[in-house]
């Protein structure tokens, strides 16, 4: 009997995670209300520069994200002002949990899971009101010899992490990095290859039906860089040279 009930509980507190983890990405991508990012800084490296960036920064730098958002809604006829509010949160002085160098599919779900918990255990201390969207940004010093890693939005939890540089001189690029995590966590796929990391047309392409083809002007914002050839292409300079994409806004619920 007791056993019984026990196994009744544990289902109830299933279905009701399933159920709202459901609402809650629905209500995301019905594009009736604004939506709440919040952006958390990290120091990623411990360094100086990042520790300065870090503290001249104000919501005023991500507002090309808004203002991106703004123009591609609207491109598709959703008729809100002001789809996404961006907002400031304090630094988190822990890193995110880190995935496994050769991942397979149990270690991703583990990952997954305690990426979701870590997200909500750092910020509690300064979100009375949970956000829509949580994005960590990990700032690094600026390094031309240091390769950031992959930056992941997760779809389940609306959680993103972004690695990026701790200079003026990529606001516009972190911010293009930003916007795409963002559009993972409603559920846009990416669009470039993974072993080359060139946008794979016709979808990843900015300007699909450009004649001739390359070079092309705009960057597909899932593709996530502006193609000069099939082979050779470049990270936009800012969100003024990127653009939703036809399948990009279908699977956000942006088509009608």
């Amino acid at each position: 009997m007791f056993k019984a009930i026990r196994i009744s509980i544990l289902l109830f507190i299933l279905l009701f995670v399933v159920l709202s983890a459901f609402l809650t990405q629905a209500r995301s991508t019905d594009w009736n209300n604004s939506l709440w990012i919040k952006v958390y800084p990290i120091n990623a490296d411990g360094s100086p520069e990042a520790a300065k960036y870090i503290k001249g920064l104000s919501t005023s730098n991500f507002s090309g994200i808004e203002t991106f958002l703004a123009r591609e809604t609207e491109r598709y006829s959703r008729n809100l002002s002001r789809p996404v509010r961006i907002e400031l949160g304090r630094e988190i002085m822990q890193q995110p949990p880190e995935m496994d160098q050769r991942p397979n599919a149990l270690s991703v779900m583990l990952w997954s899971l305690k990426m979701r918990w870590w997200a909500g255990s750092v910020t509690d201390d300064q979100d009375r009101i949970d956000p829509d969207v949580r994005i960590f940004v990990r700032y690094h010093r600026p390094n031309l010899d240091v390769v950031l890693e992959n930056s992941v939005g997760l779809q389940k939890g609306m959680v993103g992490i972004v690695n990026a540089y701790a200079s003026r001189r990529y606001r516009g690029t972190n911010n293009v990095i930003i916007a795409h995590e963002f559009l993972h966590t409603l559920g846009a796929s990416d669009k470039y290859s993974a072993i080359s990391g060139q946008p794979i047309g016709p979808d990843g392409l900015g300007e699909p039906d450009r004649q001739p083809l390359f070079p092309q002007r705009y960057a597909e914002i899932m593709g996530g860089r502006i193609a000069l050839a099939t082979d050779d292409s470049v990270i936009p300079k800012s969100l003024k040279y990127a653009v939703i994409g036809t399948l990009t806004a279908s699977e956000i619920n942006l088509t009608e």
